[in-house]
């Protein structure tokens, strides 16, 4: 079975977004996870996609320009996301998204539509989505790993990652690794 991997980039405290909305500490939302050599799938949530196909869009079409959303070129860890969500099938979990730009996207509509997706034949899946969709997810048993890029920062106010989540779960170290600029990987499982 396929498992359901999730990566998260957040602060010592906790937070995946400031009090603006975004997380302004993340340089780049290249996949830091090591992650891309066994997965062959994306899942997201509606409100996530939206942004993140007009991101990598903006790569993908121009990638020798400022990107729209951030005024920065793009880093070369961008440049070989892109190519690579390209190539991609992407999950959109959404009852009202009919439709998206990228070809090779397809909604999903339900919980046990996701637990199908881990059934069929593949690699693993790579979960984008956001704090409330990532709780639903880890509640409902489906995430079975956890990758966390811990920046040395306390944010204070914002979006805790786990605000969500309404059932206590054990988690295994799997796997800590010392990043530069005092970060942290962290991967974890989910029992």
């Amino acid at each position: 079975m396929r498992k359901l991997i999730t990566g998260m980039k957040v602060s010592i405290d906790g937070k995946m977004e400031g009090p603006e909305g975004y997380a302004d500490w993340v340089d780049a939302w290249s996949e830091d996870y090591g992650l891309t050599p066994q997965i062959d799938a994306c899942l997201l949530g509606s409100v996530m996609y939206a942004g993140y196909e007009r991101y990598w869009s903006a790569i993908q079409n121009e990638p020798d320009k400022p990107l729209p959303m951030t005024g920065k070129l793009p880093m070369p860890a961008e440049l070989e996301w892109a190519r690579f969500a390209e190539q991609t099938p992407h999950y959109v979990l959404s009852n009202t998204m009919t439709s998206a730009l990228w070809p090779k996207t397809r909604f999903v509509r339900s919980l046990e539509d996701i637990a199908g997706l881990k059934q069929q034949p593949g690699k693993d899946i790579y979960l984008m989505g956001g704090a409330r969709m990532t709780a639903s997810l880890i509640d409902a048993g489906l995430v079975d790993e956890l990758r966390l890029i811990l920046y040395p920062l306390l944010v204070g106010e914002g979006k805790a990652l786990f605000g969500a989540t309404q059932n206590r779960r054990g988690l295994e170290l799997r796997k800590v690794q010392q990043l530069t600029d005092g970060r942290v990987s962290l991967v974890y499982g989910i029992g």
